[in-house]
């Protein structure tokens, strides 16, 4: 367990996020930030969600007086292609259509930071994701439940339907989630 005196932030709306710091037992609020989260298409997938996670981090901060941030963002890579959220239906429909039946990479940047003492910790996790092979109806049905939609490569592990995808995985599973827990909760210990 983690005990801090200051308040502990999440820079974030995802309910996942949310969810998996609260299975951690840590008090925490919620800080709303509004951030175009650019994907640079020169940059590397690690460089990218890096500085995502450090850009939605640092603004967190300006919007706090004091206390502890904790900000991530999550992109899916396959074949060298970063992939993000999808923009619409048909879009959820491509991505998943790329990923049925290949493997394909997972990458979450976070940072947790302290504005009193100024110190501030930013990592990422990768894990490797096998898709089996996915019938266009399943790929219609899934997209019909609107849940690719607020999701880096159009799908959820933790989703009733979209585990069904994934054969296996190499790495962290809370990663795939957007939230590799054990690496978040050792940085913010350190912080604290």
């Amino acid at each position: 367990m983690i005990f801090s005196e200051i308040p502990i932030y999440l820079a974030s709306k995802s309910p996942r996020r949310k969810e998996m710091l609260k299975m951690l037992g840590i008090p925490f609020q919620t800080v709303n930030i509004n951030l175009d989260e650019k994907i640079i298409r020169s940059h590397s997938p690690l460089k990218n969600v890096k500085r995502l996670a450090d850009e939605k981090c640092k603004l967190a901060l300006s919007e706090i007086k004091e206390g502890i941030v904790i900000s991530a963002d999550t992109i899916v890579v396959v074949d060298r292609k970063i992939i993000g959220k999808p923009s619409n239906k048909s879009d959820a429909k491509n991505i998943l259509n790329q990923l049925s039946g290949r493997n394909h990479f997972v990458y979450t940047g976070f940072a947790v930071a302290n504005k009193s003492s100024e110190k501030k910790i930013l990592d990422y996790s990768k894990t490797e994701v096998f898709f089996r092979k996915i019938t266009p109806t399943e790929i219609k049905n899934y997209i019909s439940t609107g849940s690719p939609m607020d999701k880096a490569g159009a799908y959820g592990i933790q989703d009733d339907f979209g585990a069904v995808f994934v054969k296996r995985i190499n790495g962290c599973y809370y990663n795939v989630i957007g939230f590799p827990v054990s690496k978040i909760y050792d940085a913010l210990k350190s912080i604290v």
